[in-house]
């Protein structure tokens, strides 16, 4: 392969526009670099790859996945399989242009929890009565955490929310009963984001507006949105988007059920029920409680263009950059020089027809 790959002919997702401009990438590095310069022998070194109009995006950024193909990610067979898992569901998220991921653990615990949704309440913590050490290892173990929910009305939430933002763990304020004023104070001590903002957290009231009102305010944190119709309604996705478009993060919250046939499964550490699986929408049997989705990120995409009325680029922004901007990631996100070569090529419509990780294609659309 010639060291140099140029991408060119595509219309480029660029911080939430389409521009058009070739892709250059370092074949050795893996890396997007500037135009090269003139030499006499550049076309001898150059790979030219005609986009032939379409979409050039950054890979997706998937934040917050439980599990799909039948594997949660609370299930641990020993290192061995549970590696195989994970590689087995890097390969399926791929096919949904998704070039990084990171591993969501839920645990929760108490009958004092109003808002713990489809988690297991006797795995719930209090912040006060247990330390960061107890609840997730010493500091070298708690190093491979970057990001936490936690309920800031509870006691001690706040001298926890100090500690975590202190050892460079990300907080997000969730699965709560808050009040507005409880979560301004919470955002104030480090607090960075809002976790699947509307779902397990007080409804939006005109009077009492919660952590959901925070979107709108001036010290507006990063918030996530599950944009699979379900859990959210898609005017109420609509509205949540309009509010802060640079600050919204698309996630699926998706689940171990993702990618496998709708029916009935057991639960696990996570869920001690079992659970039903009707299209995207996963249950608690015999119940209302949603536990997670099954929609895929892609998908989620193209359900904010079509409900939002934003443009495809947009809405790529918040599944990409958004997130890159809240986790601090500098080397992935956004098509920028110095930043690894992972795109996503699309169709109009948002289907994914190709993925690319470090400037090498590792799934094309049959």
């Amino acid at each position: 392969m010639a060291p140099i790959l140029a991408l060119t002919n595509g219309r480029v997702c660029y911080h939430g526009t389409f521009q058009n401009f070739p892709v250059y990438v370092d074949t050795s590095t893996g890396l997007i670099i500037p135009l090269p310069p003139p030499t006499s022998n550049i076309e001898s070194e150059t790979q030219t790859v005609d986009l032939q109009g379409r979409i050039l995006a950054p890979a997706f950024l998937e934040l917050q996945t439980n599990g799909a193909l039948g594997v949660h990610f609370t299930q641990f067979d020993g290192a061995e399989t549970y590696s195989q898992n994970l590689e087995r569901v890097s390969r399926w998220l791929v096919e949904k242009g998704v070039g990084s991921w990171w591993v969501t653990l839920p645990t929760v615990k108490g009958d004092i929890f109003r808002k713990n949704g489809a988690h297991d309440a006797t795995l719930m913590q209090i912040p006060s009565h247990s330390s960061i050490n107890e609840i997730y290892g010493d500091e070298q173990s708690a190093s491979a955490i970057k990001l936490i929910t936690i309920a800031p009305e509870l006691d001690g939430s706040i001298e926890r929310i100090r500690e975590l933002e202190e050892r460079n763990i990300r907080v997000s304020l969730g699965h709560s009963a808050a009040d507005f004023e409880t979560g301004t104070a919470a955002l104030k001590a480090g607090g960075k984001s809002l976790t699947h903002v509307f779902n397990a957290m007080n409804p939006l009231h005109h009077r009492m507006p919660g952590l959901a009102g925070l979107i709108a305010s001036g010290e507006c944190p990063y918030y996530s949105v599950i944009a699979d119709g379900i859990h959210l309604h898609p005017a109420t996705l609509a509205m949540a988007y309009r509010a802060n478009p640079p600050k919204c993060i698309l996630i699926t919250d998706s689940v171990e059920m993702a990618g496998l046939p709708d029916g009935l499964y057991p639960g696990h550490a996570q869920i001690p029920h079992q659970q039903r699986k009707t299209g995207n929408k996963v249950t608690v049997e015999g119940t209302d409680t949603l536990i997670g989705s099954c929609c895929s990120i892609d998908e989620c995409i193209r359900n904010l263009v079509q409900w939002s009325g934003c443009n495809l680029a947009q809405a790529v922004r918040c599944a990409t950059e958004n997130i890159a901007n809240m986790m601090e990631i500098g080397d992935r996100g956004m098509i920028d020089e110095g930043r690894r070569a992972d795109f996503v090529l699309l169709d109009d419509t948002g289907q994914v027809l190709e993925t690319w990780i470090g400037g090498t294609q590792v799934y094309e659309k049959q």
